[in-house]
């Protein structure tokens, strides 16, 4: 039994049964929807409940964690005598990351015998949780605290990010895009792909005609990173909000593409990232050489 923990969020979008099979202490975002708090509970269930009623016209509305209760949750893992690594989404993603840092340093403060190290992962969703996965299964190799963070440091810019959503509305509500931007964006058919770059933000790098053409630039971006850095035994994982038949797409196509590729696994979106792109985002995570700049 390894003598460190390694702990995330509900943002890292793995599933809840994954959390419990390792054992991995996370700390829950909240939202609201009409009028009642939730809990991000990391349930396939609870995901496809969410997005069944976006469709039906949801809102939702989230919450960061605040420092009280991030100071509780490090209090809570630094009691059981190990010492903790805790990631959580890139800190250009939410001012939540700012309130667990100064959450941890007091739970230093009062526990001076322990090493607790809180990373700025720059992921987000299931980037962050690929991440989570990779410096797990290092954990339960044997590897140190020490080298696990250094690994992760070393390799978390090499997790690519690519999505696309299929309604701006979703993005102009969060406050993502201006509404005159959703508008005729909408009006054109514009699904915009998105790419976490190394600074960690979320960014627009294409604005495709039409969803059949997003999918296609999804595709064609894991297919370049793939074909230079070598697809053999690479996973990828792919995340949707209520579009299982898209996402089944890409794996297909990308089984077709690389017959030696590792697994390639599909599960929902998390909440507190669809509540923001609304059902039908669709996302792919995947180790490469290095983010495009």
């Amino acid at each position: 039994m390894s003598d460190y923990i390694i702990a995330t969020s509900s943002t890292s979008d793995l599933t809840r049964d994954y959390l419990e099979a390792h054992q991995i202490p996370f700390i829950s975002y909240t939202y609201t929807v009409g009028g009642k708090e939730m809990t991000d509970d990391c349930r396939e269930a609870s995901r496809e409940a969410v997005y069944r009623g976006m469709r039906k016209g949801d809102i939702l509305k989230t919450s960061m964690i605040n420092e009280y209760a991030y100071e509780t949750f490090f209090e809570d893992l630094l009691s059981r005598g190990k010492d903790v690594i805790f990631l959580d989404m890139s800190v250009k993603m939410s001012i939540s990351y700012a309130n667990s840092q100064r959450a941890a340093e007091k739970v230093r403060a009062a526990h001076p015998d322990r090493h607790f190290y809180v990373m700025d992962t720059r992921c987000i969703s299931g980037g962050l949780g690929l991440l989570v996965q990779s410096m797990v299964e290092r954990m339960e190799q044997g590897m140190s605290f020490d080298d696990v963070i250094a690994w992760g440091e070393a390799n978390k810019l090499k997790i690519a990010h690519r999505f696309t959503v299929d309604d701006l509305k979703w993005l102009r509500a969060g406050g993502r895009v201006s509404n005159i931007s959703a508008i005729l964006g909408t009006m054109l058919s514009i699904k915009p792909v998105l790419y976490v770059p190394d600074a960690g933000t979320l960014d627009a790098i294409e604005k495709a005609r039409g969803r059949k053409s997003a999918l296609k630039s999804i595709l064609d971006g894991v297919k370049r990173d793939l074909t230079a850095c070598g697809a053999q035994g690479h996973e990828v994982h792919i995340l949707h909000a209520d579009c299982l038949t898209d996402a089944e797409w890409l794996r297909d196509n990308l089984k077709a593409a690389f017959p030696d590729i590792g697994e390639i696994t599909i599960s929902n979106l998390g909440v507190v990232i669809g509540a923001h792109t609304g059902p039908g985002l669709l996302t792919a995570f995947y180790y490469c050489n290095g983010r495009q700049k």
